[in-house]
């Protein structure tokens, strides 16, 4: 049977895009289709710009250094219109840039959206089109809980496109969307109220990381409501009222509302039962939620129909924008390069952008404990860095590193301070590599740094 395309791609985000190139890169005639801003949740609503907060919200911190080293400094003004502008534009700029680039990779770009008809059969722009193999790659979208008033808060998405700064910003959700805005507004200046149904935030995080944040994100002036579920959220003069569970607790106002508890896979209106792709059930837990899915998928990206394949969070495996990618290559690799390969999941670093940052690879403490028992041993340190002698903070940097003391292998690193993410990422390669904690030991470490600790803990 001869087809339109050897390959269809359905989302034009992190994985589709580096998949689309992938295979074009190998002869294959490539069509992405994308009925949004080219670039995904990374460039266009996730990633990027909220990198870009983190750094604009970091400025008064590092001013207020500077009067310890000398330096004198007048009141700070932000102007949030010209911040949130000059994001939109860089947003902006990126998107086209992946356009070329996928027209340098000879990919035929259709912007609009496409609708599985059959297994080899997709409609879009109101034209059907046949293809040998299809991957679909549409990622995930934020959701709100059904809980009265919901309606009245925002989500991640529009985050960026505040019209003007809160004064007031409470936010549900205990994971690293929230946590990150809510560290990001009150380095703006706004006051924040972070509100969690459980105990800590961070699930799944080493309990010290969990520890170091919340300390940091209190000490830096964000109130933390634990133990409380949002009951109802009404309208009122001053912005919203939210009620919550715990009756002894008062309603927070604020003005702006950013429910940041969860994300779902896209599947949405792919026509995904034409084509009898399978799903199974997604990880969205909670107050308010109903069960939702994920496509189903094998080690190998490929789906229950042998030429249809998936990739992203749209799979709901690991969530990260390097993850989707690594399994678009892998994927391109496996069916048009003579490659057949599959992505591994296994020691994936991962980082915090909250205030304080976070940062880790491998095990988890627990996850050790439960794999390797009493043979873990720990090597933990937590110190006041160098940069902050001069400027009467008492900010703390912590380092954790996991050994199995029968192989001497290094399980995990884990690390809360400054630029945790850029030393993790170094300290990501020896734990891929199955270092030893004799290796790091051997290793000399750059004095004077903060990163230096991760060779010499004893």
């Amino acid at each position: 049977m001869t087809f339109d395309y050897d390959l269809f791609v359905i989302g034009a985000g992190s994985g589709g895009l580096a998949a689309s190139k992938r295979a074009a890169s190998y002869g294959a005639k490539v069509a992405i289709a994308e009925y949004d801003l080219v670039g995904g949740t990374c460039v266009i609503r996730g990633c990027v710009p909220k990198k870009l907060m983190v750094y604009g919200s970091h400025f008064p911190a590092l001013l207020d250094d500077a009067k310890g080293y000398g330096w004198k400094t007048s009141n700070l003004e932000l102007n949030w219109e010209h911040f949130i502008t000059s994001i939109d534009k860089e947003v902006r700029r990126l998107s086209q840039l992946h356009i070329s680039f996928l027209e340098k990779a000879g990919v035929e770009l259709i912007p609009n959206r496409a609708t599985l008809i059959d297994p080899h059969t997709i409609e879009v722009d109101g034209h059907k089109v046949t293809a040998d193999k299809i991957l679909i790659a549409v990622g995930g979208r934020p959701v709100k809980p059904d809980l009265p008033g919901m309606e009245y808060g925002i989500t991640s998405n529009e985050m960026f496109h505040l019209q003007k700064q809160p004064k007031h910003i409470a936010i549900i959700g205990a994971g690293y969307i929230g946590i990150e805005f809510a560290c990001i507004m009150r380095g703006l200046g706004s006051e924040v109220t972070q509100i969690t149904r459980g105990e800590k935030i961070l699930k799944g995080f080493d309990e010290d990381i969990r520890t170091e944040i919340e300390t940091g994100m209190t000490n830096n002036g964000i109130r933390l409501i634990n133990n409380n579920v949002v009951k109802t959220v009404e309208r009122v003069p001053e912005g919203v009222k939210i009620t919550l569970s715990e009756s002894e607790q008062k309603p927070v106002i604020a003005d702006v509302f950013l429910v940041a508890t969860g994300r779902t896979p896209n599947i949405d209106g792919l026509g995904l039962e034409n084509a009898g792709v399978d799903v199974v059930a997604s990880s969205m837990e909670g107050p308010g939620y109903k069960a939702t899915n994920a496509i189903a998928v094998n080690q190998y990206s490929q789906t229950s129909q042998p030429n249809i394949f998936a990739i992203g969070d749209v799979t709901d495996r690991l969530n990260l924008t390097p993850v989707a990618i690594g399994e678009g290559r892998a994927f391109a690799d496996s069916e048009f390069g003579n490659n057949h390969r599959e992505f591994s999941h296994q020691n994936v670093p991962t980082a915090v952008f909250s205030t304080p940052e976070a940062a880790t690879v491998g095990l988890t403490e627990a996850e050790a404990r439960e794999k390797f028992g009493d043979a873990v041993k720990i090597y933990h340190s937590r110190f006041r860095p160098m940069y902050y002698s001069l400027t009467g903070k008492q900010e703390k940097t912590m380092m954790k590193l996991l050994v199995d003391a029968n192989t001497d292998k290094v399980l995990g690193a884990h690390m809360v301070g400054d630029n945790a993410a850029e030393i993790i990422q170094g300290v990501a390669i020896a734990v891929k590599m199955g270092a030893t904690k004799k290796d790091f030991d051997a290793t000399v470490g750059i004095h004077p740094t903060a990163a230096e600790e991760f060779v010499t803990m004893r």
